[in-house]
């Protein structure tokens, strides 16, 4: 009797070997062809990442969520639309009443083009106080400028599509502004629209670009910016490498390996934790947290009292009436803000510009030897500090109707937004820091 049970089970640990055999073949078969298994492990799976990251570094893996709910959404809501200044209006319209979940395709669209910027903006913050741009990590820094370009590029895009009176009278206020660069200035923005004022051929375009190109661009973007940070490795929260040769100091001074070494040598590697599992779970409950807040914005607060949604964008545009306050969505507004706070045009678009290029010299502004804020002097806190309630007071003076007060608030807000980038040349040289730690801490 017990050789009759055995067969059965025998047969089926057969049939299971065999089954795993074959998906082990089909795996093997795929990696001869294209690196799958080894890109997983080196980018993810067994990618070594400091064992002190904190909240900050969640924002990373949010954008990146971000970016896909904004490609998957905004391919559902392509499905409904009519790229044209008779129809895009009432299409949206149609989307919000009559296409199935079309209210929540358009709100996850609209609400995820805001979430985006805010996990952008303190995915930068992150990097500038840590000091992620600091040498070997320029060109990271350099391609997430890129990236934060082609996003506001996108966005502004977008903003037409609906055709609401702030979407037409906002992009005839900012693509008039290409109308001050000297020489090409009016040809250049006859280009843009696509004729001479904005309408139906400026629309279509404008569809083309945020639906194909940009989003191109963007995710060839991410896809360099990812590359760039695993070949110099993650920075953290001390702004040191991490170390080499465990109980070896002349191994532990080296700089940041690279990822041929550690796979040769992983079991040597110290302060450095495989970012599967670890990091994986840790960031699957940021994104958890992040979507009970997100989900809240869309169900119940979609428009966000006229800062994500504005009032006006309810009416569809007409040429022939202007919103009595005109000024751009709010992730804008710091550096429209700048823009209005020099009276001379060109002046100000190019104030507008530099604030955006200043930026991205950080890496060469920036002289100082030490990385992180943890150990840097009290000046370089309070310069921080008052950065970043200057771009906090500039974003609300943009989000406001022009008036003296503003414009002064503005212009004294211009003056401490640049003094950062003047003042931390002159300092950073010659800072007094504290010791840094010769390995990671908490």
């Amino acid at each position: 009797m017990a050789t009759n049970y055995e067969q059965p089970n025998q047969t089926a640990g057969e049939t299971n070997k065999r089954s795993g055999g074959a998906i082990s073949s089909v795996v093997d078969w795929i990696n001869d062809r294209i690196p799958m298994t080894r890109v997983w492990n080196m980018h993810i799976a067994q990618y070594p990442a400091p064992k002190n990251f904190n909240f900050w570094y969640l924002f990373g893996s949010l954008a990146i969520l971000v970016l896909v709910n904004q490609i998957v959404t905004g391919i559902w809501l392509t499905m409904n639309f009519v790229p044209s200044a008779e129809g895009a209006f009432a299409s949206v319209e149609y989307i919000m009443r009559d296409v199935e979940y079309g209210w929540l395709l358009r709100y996850l669209h609209s609400t995820g083009a805001s979430a985006f910027f805010v996990v952008v903006y303190l995915h930068m913050f992150r990097g500038m106080i840590y000091g992620s741009y600091q040498k070997p990590r320029e060109l990271l820094w350099l391609f997430g400028m890129l990236i934060f370009l082609a996003l506001m590029a996108e966005a502004f895009m977008g903003y037409l599509l609906p055709w609401g009176q702030m979407s037409f009278w906002g992009a005839q206020v900012i693509i008039s502004l290409f109308g001050a660069i000297p020489v090409i200035g009016e040809d250049l923005t006859l280009w843009i629209r696509g004729d001479y004022v904005i309408s139906g051929a400026t629309l279509n375009r404008f569809f083309a670009l945020h639906v194909i190109a940009l989003p191109l661009v963007l995710v060839i973007l991410v896809f360099l910016h990812i590359v760039a940070l695993h070949e110099v490795g993650s920075n953290n929260p001390d702004g040191i490498e991490i170390k080499r040769k465990k109980g070896s100091v002349a191994e532990e001074d080296k700089p940041n390996f690279k990822f041929h070494e550690y796979y040769t040598s992983k079991k040597d590697v110290v302060d450095a934790i495989p970012f599967h599992p670890y990091y994986t779970v840790k960031d699957i409950l940021g994104v958890a947290g992040f979507l009970i807040l997100f989900c809240w914005v869309v169900f119940f607060m979609p428009e966000m009292n006229g800062f994500f949604l504005e009032a006006p964008n309810f009416e569809a545009a007409n040429p022939l009436k202007t919103p009595e306050h005109i000024f751009p969505v709010w992730y804008f507004t710091p550096f429209y803000a700048i823009l209005r706070a020099i009276p001379d045009k060109l002046a100000g678009v190019v104030a507008m510009g530099a604030s955006i290029v200043v930026l991205a010299l950080l890496p060469w502004l920036d002289r100082g030897k030490v990385r992180s804020i943890r150990y840097r002097s009290k000046w370089h806190k309070l310069n921080i500090a008052q950065f970043v309630v200057t771009f906090l007071i500039l974003g609300w003076a943009g989000a406001t109707p022009q008036t003296v007060f503003s414009t002064i608030l503005s212009q004294i807000c211009t003056v401490t937004y640049f003094m950062f980038f003047v003042l931390l040349y002159v300092y950073s040289k010659n800072e007094v820091t504290k010791p840094l730690p010769t390995r990671l801490t908490k």
